[in-house]
């Protein structure tokens, strides 16, 4: 995650398989009851939820590591008269202020997995008590990454019951363009 050559690189050589082309279809279904908050978007890549968020009245800030990823958020917000808070920078180095959501979409499974507990916990220390993660684990089904597969008798301990409630459901699989798919869970941090 945190080596900004390397996902240059992957800009620069077209190899964004994680790049839908459009916001993902999770975040349609979580809109029908998510109010208009403030809400950060870590590894935002293109942005394209953030350019919907933003449509739909959010107060987004969007982070990523990745110069084409910001600069490509930054001309589509503009070609639309959209604002968001773009931060361009390696997210464990920055600290903000506390959200009311945060979407988790291809962050995690870009990190990592030696960072994860770490990345945890900054979401937690950036989500306000009773705040809403809203968040698409992938799933490869392969070893090592990115995207690091994200399976979910590793996720429950990774985000621990005693800091998250899980919902009941078994979480909606979304498909993605590469032929995988994304487990949507909504969790909320516990107080």
């Amino acid at each position: 995650m945190t080596d900004r050559a390397f996902w240059e690189a992957k800009y620069k050589n077209n190899e964004t398989g994680w790049d839908r082309g459009d916001f993902s279809p999770a975040l349609t279904k979580w809109l029908e009851t998510l109010e208009p908050c403030r809400i950060l978007v870590p590894g935002c890549g293109r942005g394209h939820e953030v350019i919907e968020l933003a449509r739909r009245g959010f107060d987004i800030t969007a982070v990523d590591i990745a110069t084409p990823a910001i600069d490509h958020m930054q001309a589509m917000l503009e070609k639309e008269k959209l604002t968001a808070t773009l931060i361009h920078g390696d997210l464990f180095e920055i600290e903000l202020p506390p959200f009311d959501a945060i979407y988790e979409q291809t962050c995690l499974c870009a990190i990592q997995p030696s960072q994860w507990k770490e990345y945890e916990a900054w979401l937690y220390n950036h989500l306000k008590p009773g705040g809403q993660l809203l968040a698409l684990f992938m799933q490869t089904g392969a070893e090592g990454g990115p995207p690091f597969h994200c399976d979910l008798s590793e996720m429950k301990p990774l985000f621990d019951e005693s800091r998250w409630q899980w919902p009941e459901s078994a979480g909606d699989a979304v498909v993605h363009p590469s032929g995988r798919h994304e487990l949507a869970h909504l969790l909320k941090r516990k107080l």
